[in-house]
């Protein structure tokens, strides 16, 4: 049971990455190519406002932020994979910590990115929020995730898995 409920929060964050990974595709081609951009553009909520204010690119660059975005969902991505893939305790563990940390910095770069939009420009991106909203649901699994890992000592290492294994493949005497 617990395998099951590993495998779905795994896919579960597969699919946020993958998501996440179409989107900054859609907002760099924004960027670069003069790809129509689909979101109001009055009021609060002002894509085209957000998309071209200076803090739309890497600071000292003309690159948009939307590249790192999409590495951090390709990182994402590979990590989830590794997770519906590991087959050790150990592995698992490594795995759910690691996505932890690297949802939680994306969540730090998310709080900062609200900040912005909020207090310098005084408008919201619609298609930002939906990442960051993505962002915030891989914290929350991964959060919930390493909750629930067993504790250190309940986890073999690789060592003493392989001892393990060997013994039970060794033929009984009666």
């Amino acid at each position: 049971m617990k395998q099951l409920q590993r495998s779905k929060s795994q896919a579960l964050l597969l699919a946020l990455s993958l998501l996440g990974v179409a989107i900054t595709i859609y907002l760099t081609s924004v960027h670069y190519e003069n790809v129509p951009l689909v979101c109001s553009e009055g009021g609060l909520i002002n894509c085209a406002r957000v998309l071209s204010s200076s803090y739309s690119v890497i600071p000292g660059t003309a690159l948009p932020i939307t590249i790192p975005g999409f590495g951090w969902c390709v990182v994402s991505a590979s990590l989830a994979i590794a997770g519906l893939l590991a087959t050790t305790g150990l592995w698992q563990r490594r795995i759910r910590i690691a996505q932890f940390a690297w949802a939680l910095s994306g969540l730090l770069v998310v709080l900062y990115l609200v900040y912005v939009e909020i207090v310098r420009l005084h408008t919201i991106c619609a298609w930002c929020s939906a990442l960051h909203v993505l962002i915030l649901l891989t914290f929350l699994i991964t959060l919930v995730q390493l909750q629930s890992l067993p504790p250190v000592s309940a986890v073999s290492s690789e060592k003493e898995i392989e001892e393990a294994e060997n013994i039970s493949a060794l033929p009984r005497s009666k």
